[in-house]
């Protein structure tokens, strides 16, 4: 039962990404025929990642009062809800929306959805046993790269053919069949996940608190709870900075970069944009599948597979900054893709493992909203530095922030391996 509720729970967030794929995509076309502006355009991912970053800080006070598949179930409703209202709108508005009333929608989507993420990635380990996480784990991944592989390409295809209100309505079946999906998600109950399991205390968790002493919080303290448990925790604290400076270098491979480095460093068109895009999500898919195939190798050692994936991904992208051969280019990015995944595959199951499961979904909260804010600052500061110091160098420092994050794991790995001594003596 925990693992068909797993593959549910898996089915609906793969529904619910080709959805958004697809409503974004859509949406943002219907957006610029109505107004002729670019910059309204832009303001949809604006209001989708500035309300995931709110939802994210409010979401220990959901948490306080919904089980995890319900508080799911609620969110994929709500934005099933929003949506249908949203594309009803646009079809009566009949070309002249109001920004007011579709921002508003998109903002209430994406608080809703804000919770997602963090609720699926904290659902994970109580529907597959312990051994079976890491594989858990690939499986999503590869679903979604799969999802942003095909998705984008697809999805400006079935609205250049099929028009943006039929594609609206394509999404619109998607998010109905997640909605479905997520209602058949049972969670075992709390005697049965923890049957045969390594108590939290024995694993080494830094910070937890038995059930019976979880007094009664302010909802000042649910907020905060989250960040707290971070800074109690010296393998949490490590893992979320490693993700933190990761992640400065990360959006490098934002659109807007990944286009200016191929017309000014490697002197070509849109159309190789479009390549080293494929190019990139493709080996992030193989990365995926290779990373579920050897799993029983990899967790063996889960933070030294991480930190492979970090050096081999900065290694990569320094030779990739210095490179002005197309093809060199593409092949790159396709070798880049594995190691960025079986990095951040790593990363997640480390962090799933370093907390226990009712301090979970509160860490991951307290993560997603640093990492959406993080994400944000590191955009503009990233375009700043494009103007400053050249597309080419923007890339040295993406790699060198990899390296740095790279240099950070060296020096906590202890932390783990005294973890890992700790389970072989027990097993």
């Amino acid at each position: 039962m925990k693992r068909q509720s797993f593959y549910w729970l898996w089915s609906s967030q793969t529904m619910s990404n080709a959805a958004d794929i697809l409503y974004v995509t859509a949406l943002t076309v219907l957006v610029l025929q109505g107004t002729e502006s670019v910059v309204s355009t832009i303001l949809v991912p604006f209001f989708r990642i500035f309300s995931q970053i709110i939802s994210g800080f409010l979401a220990p006070l959901m948490l306080r009062r919904f089980r995890l598949p319900r508080l799911m179930l609620l969110s994929q409703g709500g934005q099933l809800l929003f949506f249908a209202a949203l594309a009803w709108y646009l079809q009566s508005a009949e070309g002249l929306p109001s920004l007011i009333v579709v921002f508003t929608l998109v903002f209430l989507m994406s608080f809703l959805d804000g919770w997602t993420t963090p609720v699926r990635n904290a659902l994970v380990p109580r529907l597959v046993e312990k051994d079976w996480l890491m594989r858990a784990n690939g499986l999503i991944s590869v679903s979604d790269q799969t999802v942003q592989f095909a998705g984008w390409g697809v999805s400006g295809v079935l609205v250049a053919f099929a028009g943006a209100p039929r594609v609206m309505g394509i999404a619109f079946v998607l998010y109905a069949a997640a909605f479905v999906f997520t209602a058949l998600i049972r969670e075992p109950s709390r005697r049965d996940r923890l049957e045969g399991q390594v108590s939290a205390a024995t694993e080494g968790v830094e910070g937890d608190r038995p059930a019976n002493l979880q007094a009664t919080v302010t909802r000042r303290e649910a907020l905060l709870e989250g960040w707290k448990l971070i800074g109690r925790s010296r393998k949490l604290r490590a893992l979320t900075l490693i993700d933190s400076i990761d992640m400065l270098g990360g959006s490098v491979w934002v659109g807007a970069f990944t286009l200016l480095f191929v017309q000014e460093a490697l002197g070509q068109g849109e159309e190789w944009w479009g390549f080293i895009n494929a190019s990139y999500f493709a080996g992030a898919v193989l990365g995926g599948i290779l990373v579920v195939a050897l799993v029983k190798k990899l967790q063996r050692r889960l933070f030294d597979s991480m930190l492979a994936g970090i050096f081999v991904y900065a290694a990569i992208t320094l030779v990739y900054a210095q490179t002005t051969s197309p093809a060199v280019a593409l092949l790159l990015v396709l070798i880049m893709g594995p190691f960025a995944e079986l990095s951040m595959i790593s990363r997640r199951t480390l962090i799933q493992q370093s907390a226990n499961e009712e301090e979970l979904p509160k860490v991951l909260s307290a993560q997603a909203t640093v990492l959406n804010l993080i994400f944000c600052a590191s955009l503009l500061g990233m375009a700043k530095l494009a103007e400053t110091i050249g597309i080419v160098n923007l890339y040295v420092y993406a790699g060198g922030m990899s390296l740095l994050a790279f240099a950070i794991g060296i020096a906590v790995r202890r932390h783990f391996a005294v973890r890992t001594q700790t389970e072989e003596s027990i097993q």
